[in-house]
């Protein structure tokens, strides 16, 4: 039996295996190969990493790993887990059968995209879900939000920190904007457009601008999306974790779930989804499910 089985290697699964790693606990790390960031081009915001390719930081991370031997890195899917009276049993894709005592699941989220023209094709490279991390690269150009309902007028006023050129649009559909709050982004020069959009238009390499059902088009330089719905991990549910109504987990201080044993870290946890974010949150996982362990072991 493991002492820790980790599921995802992105910045909280790794991190995680390294703080476990150099407490000689014996880790299975498990990723499938698929993740969230794989289209984008840099991570922007990594302490002495700044603008690094994802890619780039994880063979680093990977070559990290490398110099402890308690820790095992797999290329594989795990398809299903279960609560034991001593741990958990995961199955692998390829039918391997894994127990351990804790469980660290850093599966990240699969993230929604609008069904408008486009977007998918300017994933990543101009269309956006974190202002914190591609706003500066998109500074003082021509801005849109897409948004509606109760995340419209706080996403738009948070791009004018980036831009004085920024766009609400709706697409058509219903928002939660009174006359005051229509007022007070007029103020802060956000236009708001809810003409339906058709497509998003461009080079092949960024957007250039947004065309609307009626024939009308508005320049622009990148779209940030409003925090969108996202699917967690069939894991998470499969387990019996508590979900918030935005689909991650409500994770304690330590990362700690309402399932014994069970740590969320990353961004199926609560917090806001910065790679640098999630690696903290893995290494507070990790502390965390080692405490359990050893005060297990000496009880």
């Amino acid at each position: 039996m493991r002492d820790v089985i980790i599921v995802g290697g992105g910045p909280a699964g790794l991190n995680a295996a390294l703080i476990l790693g150099r407490c000689r606990r014996n880790v299975l790390l498990c990723d499938a190969g698929h993740p969230r960031n794989a289209v984008t081009p840099r991570s922007w915001g990594v302490f002495t990493r700044d603008g690094t390719p994802p890619l780039e930081l994880r063979a680093q991370a990977e070559a990290d790993l490398a110099r402890y031997p308690t820790v095992e890195r797999r290329e594989a899917e795990i398809t299903r887990a279960e609560r034991r009276d001593d741990g958990f049993s995961v199955l692998l894709a390829d039918g391997t059968r894994e127990t351990t005592r804790k469980l660290i699941l850093a599966t990240g989220l699969h993230q929604a995209l609008p069904s408008v023209e486009g977007f998918e094709d300017y994933w990543g490279h101009g269309v956006h879900s974190c202002p914190y991390c591609d706003g500066y690269e998109n500074r003082d150009r021509p801005l849109v939000v897409y948004a509606h309902g109760q995340a419209a007028k706080g996403m738009a006023l948070e791009l004018t920190v980036w831009s004085d050129d920024v766009t609400l649009c709706t697409d058509a559909h219903p928002t939660d904007l009174s006359e005051h709050d229509r007022k007070r982004l007029g103020r802060h020069g956000v236009r708001i457009v809810e003409t339906p959009i058709r497509r998003l238009e461009g080079d092949g390499r960024q957007p250039q601008r947004i065309r609307f059902t009626d024939g009308s088009a508005l320049p622009c330089h990148a779209v940030f999306l409003m925090p969108m719905p996202c699917d967690p991990s069939d894991l998470i549910t499969q387990l019996g974790c508590d979900l918030t109504h935005k689909g991650v987990v409500p994770t304690g201080e330590y990362e700690t779930t309402n399932v014994p044993g069970l740590f969320v870290a990353g961004d199926a946890s609560r917090r806001v989804q910065f790679a640098v974010v999630a690696a903290a949150e893995g290494a507070m996982a990790a502390f965390a499910a080692n405490t359990e362990l050893l005060r297990e072991d000496v009880a």
